[in-house]
C-alpha cells in the first residue's frame, strides 16, 4: 500500500461525505438523537454524524461543513456516502440508502459508555467489496492514535473500536495495511511550532535505505510523528478522521503494496491474495467518547461487554500501567540468571543467548539447551520449573512465521502446499525433471522482482513439490521464464505436466517463505505447544510483519493471535502468554504486552537524559495509542552511576512505559555500583507496584534536566528526591549553579588522561590532595561525606580522606582541579556535580 495513496482515500471519503451531503440535503426524513452517559450524537436523515456532543462541557466536536457519514461503501477505489437514512426506533435500526441501488440495515445501540453500530443486511452487494464505518470526523486533534483510531485533547478522547475480527482499523487499502512515513503535526503550537516551509499535515518518506530499521527514524524535530498506523488521520482543515472498515474476503484480491513507500528497492508488488471465507454482514463497531484519562479504562470496558479478547496476567489486564513492569534479556551463561532477576526484582526474561528461533514443525525444543559456565545444562523444562517458581516468566527471541530452507519441515525438503502465493498461473508445455526452460500460460506478474519484503533477487516459484528459482520472464509469448534454478533450496526436481499450476511464494526479508491464511492456525498452536510443553509464559515474535504477508492486514494479525491465545489457554488452564513483538499492528494491540524495540541510545540516554529520535517516534506513536511507549532494550553498562539506572526507571514510569534490561554477568560483575543499582532498580519496581506515583509525580519524572533517587521507608513507603546533574568538560576550573536552595551535593571527576596525582579545590574552600597514580578513566569521587579512587568503572581502588558533607547554596559555586604528570599540562577531565533536593515521602494506595 502507498501511503500517499492511503491518505488520498481518506480525502476523497471527506469528498464523497460532502458530495453525499449536498446530495441528501433535499430530502426530508427524520433523525435519531443516540446518548450514553458520556456524550450525545445525532444522526439526520441522509445518515451522516452532524453532531458529536460531550455532555458535560457541552463541547461540539463535529466539525462545521464536515458531517460524518455512519456507513460508508467501498465500491473499487471509491468510498460512497449514504443519501438517505430511515429510522426503526422500535427496532433499533438505521436502514440506509446509496446512490448505486444498496440498502444497508444498521442495528444500533446506546451502551453506558459507548455508542454500537452492526451492519445487519446489505442488498444490491455485488460490486461492494469493503464497508467503511464513517470516516468520522472530529475537532480533537493534539494527539493522532492512528495504530488503534483515537484521538485525543487533554480532556477528550473519540474512538473507534471493531468488535469482531474482520472490523479492522483504517480505510480499505492495498494490503489492508499502513504505509511506513512521517507526517507534520504539532500537538501545542506554543511551545512546538512547526516551522516553514512544513505544513501542518504534510506527508514525508522515512529514512534510510530501506533496509537498516534504525535509520528509518530520521526526523528528531518534535513537530514530526511517524506514522504507525490508520486508523486515525490528521485533518488540518478541520481537526482528524477516524475510520475503520471490513472487507468481504471471499473474493479475491489484486493488491498493489509496499510497507516502506518511496524507496526504489520497496517500490510496490502486485499479489493476489487467496480468498477466505469471511464476510462483511455482521461486523460491528464501537463509537466511545469520554475524558481522556478514562480512555483506557473505557476500552476496557467494551472489550469486557462484548467479550472481545482480554488478556489478563498476574491478576492485571496487560494495559493496566498500574501492571506495567520491566523485562530483562539475558546473553550468556545463566549461572546468575535468577539471581539477578530476585536481586533486581524483575519478572520477565528473554534468552537472547540463544539466538533466533525459527519456526519448526519438527522441533519442540527439547534437549539440553541452558548451558552454565561448568559446561552442565539444563532443558528448558527442567530450567522453567524453576523460573516459574520464583515468578520469572521465561521464554525465546523467535522469528514468527519465518519459514526457512533447512529449517522448517514445511519448506525442506518437501514444500507445502500451503506456503503464501502472490499469483498463480499454469505450465503451457509438460516440464521434465531436467529441463532449463519453463513456459507458462499467463505471465501475470511474474516480470515483477521480488514480492513483499522489497528484496530484488526473490523469486521463487512452486510446481507439486518442487521449488524453483527464476530471475525473469520473456517480454512477449511466449512466456518462457530465464534463470531456471531446478530444485531449490534443497527440495527435487521433478517431471511436471502441461496444465500443472505453478505459483510464485511470498518471501519473508530473510529469504525464506510464510504459511498462508489455512497454514498459519498451525503455527499458532506450534508456538502455543511448545510454549506450554516447556513451562514458557513469554515469547517475542521477531519479524511480526510476517503476519502481514498474506494480504489480509489486521484481520491476519488478529486470527493469529487468537488462535495462539486461544490455544494456550487450553494447554495451561486458562493462562495467557505474555507478548513481545518486533512492532504493534492494529489486531495485535489487544494482545501484546510489550513491544521492547530498538535500544540503547537510538531509543534513550538515560545518562545524559537526552531521547532518540526512534524513542521520540515510538514514545508518540505508542502512547498516543494507549500501548506503552518503550525505551527499548537497555544494556547495563558497567560504568552507570546508580542515578542513571534509576533514571531509566522513573523516565519510564513517568512515561507510562516499560524497558527491558540488557544483562550479562560480564557487564554486571563489572559494575562498581552493582549492589546500589540492583537495590535501587528493585525498590522502583516495588514502588510501581505498590501505585504510589501519582499523574503529577509521574509528569514530573519526563524532566529531562532532572533524574530521581528513591528509597524504601518501610512496607509500602518509599523517599523520593530529585537529582540534578552538571557536567562539564574542563582542563581545570568548573563553574555551576544551583538554582534551588541549599543541597547536598556529590562530585565525580574522571580523567581522560593519566595523572601522577592531583589536588580538588572544593567547594567551601576545602582541599584534597590525592598522592597516587591514577591511570586514563580513573575517577575521584566525594559523595555522603566520604572520598576514594574508583575505575572507569566505578570500582572502588582506596579511600581518600574523607571531605565531610559537602552542602552548596543557592547560587554560583566553582571548583578547581589540578594534576601532575607528563600529561598535566594537556589534561582535560570531566565533573560530574549532582544536587540532592529535599524527600518527599511517597505511600502507597
Amino acid at each position: 500500500m502507498n501511503a500517499m495513496v492511503r491518505y488520498g482515500i481518506f480525502k476523497l471519503a471527506a469528498r464523497v461525505s460532502i458530495a453525499g451531503f449536498a446530495v441528501a440535503c433535499a430530502l426530508a426524513a427524520d433523525a435519531e438523537v443516540l446518548q450514553t452517559k458520556l456524550a450525545r450524537i445525532r444522526i439526520d436523515q441522509r445518515g451522516f454524524i452532524t453532531s458529536f456532543v460531550a455532555r458535560q462541557s457541552r463541547r461540539e466536536c463535529s466539525p462545521k461543513g464536515h458531517p460524518s457519514p455512519l456507513l460508508s461503501l467501498g465500491i473499487g477505489h471509491q468510498i460512497v456516502a449514504p443519501t438517505r437514512a430511515v429510522f426503526s426506533r422500535a427496532g433499533h435500526r438505521i436502514v440506509l440508502s446509496y446512490p448505486q441501488g444498496s440498502s444497508a440495515v444498521v442495528r444500533y445501540a446506546s451502551k453506558d459508555r459507548y455508542f454500537r453500530f452492526q451492519l445487519v443486511s446489505l442488498s444490491n452487494r455485488s460490486k461492494v467489496d469493503n464497508i467503511v464505518w464513517g470516516p468520522i470526523h472530529t475537532t480533537v486533534s493534539k494527539k493522532i492514535g492512528d495504530l488503534i483510531g483515537v484521538v485525543r485533547d487533554d480532556d477528550w478522547a473519540i474512538g473507534l473500536l471493531g468488535l469482531d475480527d474482520n472490523t479492522i482499523a483504517g480505510p480499505p487499502t492495498d494490503g489492508d495495511c499502513y504505509g511506513m512515513g512521517y507526517y507534520v503535526h504539532s500537538p501545542d503550537l506554543k511551545k512546538i511550532p512547526i516551522p516553514a516551509p512544513y505544513k501542518e499535515g504534510q506527508w514525508f518518506n522515512i529514512g534510510g535505505d530501506g533496509v537498516s530499521d534504525v535509520a528509518f527514524y530520521s526526523h528528531p524535530e518534535e513537530y514530526f510523528q511517524q506514522v504507525m498506523g490508520n486508523g486515525a488521520k490528521i485533518e488540518p482543515d478541520f481537526g482528524s478522521t477516524l475510520v475503520y472498515h471490513s472487507r468481504d474476503r471471499r473474493k479475491s484480491v489484486v493488491h498493489t503494496f509496499s510497507l516502506l513507500p518511496g524507496f526504489q528497492g520497496s517500490r510496490p508488488r502486485k499479489q493476489v491474495s487467496d480468498p477466505v471465507d469471511v464476510d462483511y454482514v455482521g461486523s460491528s463497531i464501537a463509537l466511545y467518547a469520554c475524558p481522556d484519562t478514562d480512555g483506557l479504562a473505557t476500552i476496557e470496558r467494551i472489550e469486557r461487554a462484548e467479550g472481545l479478547p482480554h488478556p489478563v496476567i498476574d491478576g492485571k489486564w496487560i494495559h493496566d500501567p498500574s501492571g506495567f513492569k520491566t523485562d530483562f534479556a539475558w546473553w550468556g551463561p545463566h549461572d546468575k540468571m535468577l539471581e539477578y532477576a530476585k536481586a533486581l526484582g524483575l519478572h520477565a526474561a528473554q534468552d537472547e543467548g540463544q539466538g533466533e528461533y525459527y519456526a519448526n514443525p519438527v522441533d519442540h525444543w527439547q534437549g539440553k539447551r541452558v548451558g552454565f559456565k561448568n559446561g552442565s545444562s539444563l532443558s528448558y523444562k527442567d530450567f522453567t520449573d524453576e523460573t516459574n517458581r520464583i515468578g520469572v516468566k521465561y521464554g525465546l527471541h523467535t522469528l514468527c512465521l519465518f519459514l526457512q530452507p533447512g529449517r522448517c519441515s514445511d519448506v525442506t525438503p518437501i514444500p507445502n502446499p500451503h506456503l503464501q502465493t502472490v499469483l498463480r498461473t499454469k505450465l503451457a508445455k509438460p516440464v521434465s525433471a531436467t529441463d532449463g526452460e519453463i513456459e507458462v500460460t499467463d505471465p501475470s506478474y511474474l516480470g515483477e522482482n521480488g514480492t513483499w519484503p522489497m528484496r530484488d533477487g526473490s523469486n521463487v516459484l512452486r510446481v507439486g513439490q518442487e521449488l524453483i528459482g527464476y530471475t525473469d520472464i520473456s517480454k512477449s509469448a511466449p512466456w518462457i521464464l530465464h534463470g531456471i534454478k531446478r530444485g531449490y533450496a534443497g527440495t527435487k526436481a521433478q517431471a511436471h505436466s502441461k496444465g500443472d499450476e505453478l505459483v510464485k511464494l511470498q518471501m519473508n526479508c530473510y529469504n525464506g517463505f510464510c504459511p498462508d491464511m489455512r497454514l498459519m492456525p498451525a503455527y499458532a498452536d506450534y508456538y502455543a505447544t511448545v510454549m506450554a510443553e516447556n513451562g514458557m509464559q513469554y515469547i517475542d515474535f521477531d519479524g511480526l510483519e510476517s503476519t502481514l504477508y498474506q494480504n489480509h492486514g489486521y484481520f491476519a494479525v488478529r486470527k493469529f493471535f487468537r488462535r495462539l491465545f486461544q490455544t494456550y489457554a487450553k494447554l495451561t488452564g486458562g493462562k495467557a502468554p505474555r507478548i513481545m513483538g518486533s512492532c504493534v499492528f492494529a489486531g495485535g494491540w489487544e494482545y501484546m504486552s510489550v513491544c521492547n524495540v530498538g535500544g540503547g541510545n537510538n531509543m534513550f540516554d538515560p545518562v545524559l537524559n537526552r531521547w532518540g529520535i526512534e524513542g521520540k517516534d515510538i514514545r508518540n506513536g505508542f502512547g498516543n495509542s494507549y500501548f506503552p511507549p518503550t525505551f527499548g532494550i537497555q544494556d547495563y553498562h558497567s560504568d552507570w552511576s546508580v542515578f542513571d539506572a534509576e533514571n531509566l526507571e522513573a523516565k519510564s514510569i513517568g512515561w507510562d512505559g516499560t524497558y527491558m534490561l540488557g544483562l550479562s554477568e560480564d557487564a554486571v560483575e563489572k559494575s562498581g555500583e552493582k549492589a546500589a543499582i540492583f537495590r535501587a532498580i528493585h525498590t522502583w519496581e516495588d514502588a510501581r507496584q505498590a501505585h504510589v506515583f501519582t499523574p503529577e509525580i509521574k509528569a514530573t519524572f519526563r524532566d529531562l534536566g532532572a533524574k530521581f533517587h528513591l528509597e524504601p521507608v518501610g512496607p509500602g513507603k518509599f523517599r523520593l528526591s530529585k537529582i540534578v546533574e552538571f557536567r562539564q568538560t574542563s582542563n581545570g576550573k568548573f563553574d555551576w549553579v544551583n538554582p534551588d536552595g541549599t543541597q547536598r551535593i556529590g562530585i565525580t571527576i574522571q580523567f581522560a588522561k593519566p595523572v601522577s596525582g592531583c589536588t580538588v579545590d572544593l567547594p567551601g574552600g576545602r582541599r584534597l590532595s590525592v598522592e597516587h597514580p591514577l591511570a586514563k578513566g580513573d575517577m575521584v569521587v566525594c559523595e555522603n561525606g566520604g572520598a576514594w579512587i574508583a575505575d572507569s568503572n566505578r570500582r572502588r581502588i582506596f579511600d581518600l580522606p574523607a571531605t565531610g558533607k559537602l552542602p552548596v547554596e543557592n547560587g554560583r559555586s566553582h571548583m578547581e582541579v589540578r594534576s601532575t604528570g607528563e600529561s598535566a599540562n594537556a589534561n582535560s577531565f570531566q565533573a560530574i556535580v549532582w544536587t540532592q533536593g529535599p524527600f518527599r515521602v511517597l505511600t502507597g494506595s
